[in-house]
């Protein structure tokens, strides 16, 4: 009981954020084909039920194919785009009325002893895509293939309003009447950038983007994208859902994720616990968070002196930071400059470190670079060390560290080497989180 009291409690405030926010996922063909399916959707019906405003947008290529095969037809592709002349859209909309009938069934279940019992979801689509002829490119034609012209954004929005679940699949029309093969991808990022979504989640086979280790990515900052992007060149599937999420965030979405359909509850941890499931694409991540190098030391003085002239902060001398630097991480501007700090002290007797000098530029406060850099060093603090706790000494930001999740403690709860330093003329608060 107690598990699942704290699991609630730690779910709240995501919960908090989320509702009334505009999520676009988009689920590819695989996903619908997989045991997980029901679950998904579910889960994505829970998302509506928390208040999030969901346009979902399916893929279609695997169940593509499958008429393709059965219809013994020849398909090509240029550059991973289907060539789709008059007989080969005969299965993209075969195809796609199949997998609509199928989410829309899943999505009116109300299944006993489930997240759906006595739910009344209603999931609303129609022609909200103009979409445009791709032509003839590099000397091939792309006959019934097509790209997004526009967005009925007024039109999404009013569903949005009413509380539906949007549905759109890989398919527009045209002013004369036309029906046009899309890439899921690219109605994703049109749908996403004209309605400024909050979010942009695909959802499909990898879990997300791993680094050569094998250590599942779990942030990828908007400037790392592309260098990401290249290396995925042998995954043209992962790597065009980082792509649709780089350029979502270029054009006003402020996160993209990478989570994958196989494991049960990914997209619920992905969006409400702190951990996540998978890859998370910045926006304002463009700053980066990184372990401070020596050379670090005048913008780290420049930065926390006023704030130690004013007692906010211990002072430390350059030669002190000299020694403890490696204790320190950084956020740097895209410019170069360091506008922001915070340091990590670990004490092997109780498991726990000391967050200490946690400092943000005044030119960049209220914009959640704090709040970052922790999130960083608490999974420093959990991955690297193995610690549980965090504690921190404060005398003007009770209130910050109480929002992000710390608790008041006395002087005999913290470790004995730094309860013998601490300083009574300062007469800080202490604060522990529980990592």
């Amino acid at each position: 009981m107690n598990d699942y009291v704290k699991f609630f409690r730690d779910t709240a405030p995501y919960s908090n954020m989320h509702r009334g926010k505009t999520f676009v996922i988009v689920l590819r063909g695989a996903a619908i084909l997989h045991a997980n399916f029901p679950h998904l959707v579910g889960d994505i019906a829970l998302l509506a039920a928390q208040g999030i405003r969901v346009v979902l947008v399916h893929g279609a290529r695997p169940q593509v194919d499958r008429q393709i095969e059965l219809r013994h037809l020849d398909c090509c592709f240029e550059d991973e785009v289907r060539v789709t002349d008059a007989e080969v859209m005969a299965c993209v909309q075969e195809a796609v009325g199949s997998i609509r009938i199928s989410i829309e069934a899943a999505l009116s279940m109300g299944a006993v002893n489930s997240p759906m019992q006595g739910a009344r979801v209603r999931v609303v689509g129609g022609n909200l895509i103009t979409a445009k002829p791709l032509g003839i490119r590099n000397g091939v034609d792309f006959h019934h293939t097509g790209e997004v012209r526009r967005i009925d954004r007024v039109g999404i929005r009013g569903h949005l309003d009413s509380g539906a679940i949007v549905l759109l699949s890989p398919v527009g029309y045209s002013p004369t009447g036309e029906v046009f093969n899309l890439t899921c991808e690219d109605v994703a990022i049109q749908t996403a950038i004209s309605l400024q979504a909050d979010k942009l989640i695909f959802i499909g086979a990898e879990a997300g983007v791993y680094a050569a280790e094998g250590r599942l990515q779990k942030v990828i900052a908007l400037h790392e994208a592309v260098t990401w992007i290249e290396r995925l060149r042998e995954q043209p599937v992962l790597a065009a859902s980082l792509r649709a999420g780089y350029q979502a965030c270029l054009n006003g979405v402020q996160r993209s994720h990478l989570i994958g359909f196989a494991e049960d509850g990914a997209l619920l941890r992905e969006l409400f616990t702190r951990d996540g499931a998978g890859t998370l694409i910045l926006k304002d991540g463009s700053e980066v968070i990184r372990q401070a190098t020596i050379d670090d030391i005048g913008g780290i003085l420049e930065l926390i002196t006023p704030l130690e002239e004013q007692g906010v902060l211990v002072k430390r001398s350059r030669e002190l930071l000299e020694t403890e630097i490696s204790r320190f991480h950084v956020t740097v501007h895209p410019e170069g400059t360091i506008i922001g700090c915070a340091a990590l002290y670990p004490f092997a007797d109780k498991a726990a470190a000391e967050l200490a000098c946690v400092a943000t530029h005044p030119d960049f406060c209220n914009q959640g670079l704090g709040s970052r850099l922790l999130a960083q060093l608490e999974t420093k603090a959990r991955a690297e060390h193995g610690l549980k706790y965090l504690f921190v000494l404060t005398t003007q930001a009770e209130h910050w560290f109480r929002e992000k999740g710390f608790t008041p403690i006395g002087i005999e709860d913290l470790p004995a080497a730094k309860a013998e330093l601490y300083n009574y003329q300062r007469r800080s608060k202490i604060f522990q989180k529980t990592l």
